[in-house]
């Protein structure tokens, strides 16, 4: 069984930051997944906010381009998310999500999430 462990979430002032992690269970190959960060706030689709992929490049939703920062740790089996100058906007809760695919199989797994709030 592959588990995701997310932790870092908290409230937060407008302004502030917070860092993300998620670790993965060691029965996986995790240097070769993609790894992503999405959120999902009250009444609203779940959406990819980064990902990164098993060669390191990165990709960021819009509004957050220059004020969040995804990495890995493959030897720790690791994905941080560095949420920097956050906005009440960016509260939702932050799930990481692994994914691998090969030929005709998916391996996708998601973690439980973890709050964060942004608020004066």
């Amino acid at each position: 069984q592959v588990q995701l462990v997310e932790s870092g979430g908290g409230l937060v002032q407008p302004g502030g930051s917070l860092r993300l992690s998620c670790a993965a269970s060691e029965n996986i190959n995790f240097s070769m997944y993609s790894m992503g960060w999405y959120r999902q706030a009250p009444g609203k689709q779940r959406e990819l906010v980064a990902d990164i992929t098993s060669g390191g490049n990165t990709n960021y939703v819009d509004s957050v381009k220059g004020r969040f920062t995804i990495s890995r740790d493959n030897a720790k089996n690791t994905v941080y998310l560095q949420m920097n100058s956050l906005k009440p906007e960016d509260t939702a809760v932050y799930y990481c999500n692994a994914l691998y695919i090969v030929r005709m199989s998916k391996f996708d797994y998601w973690g439980q999430g973890t709050q964060v709030t942004v608020s004066s």
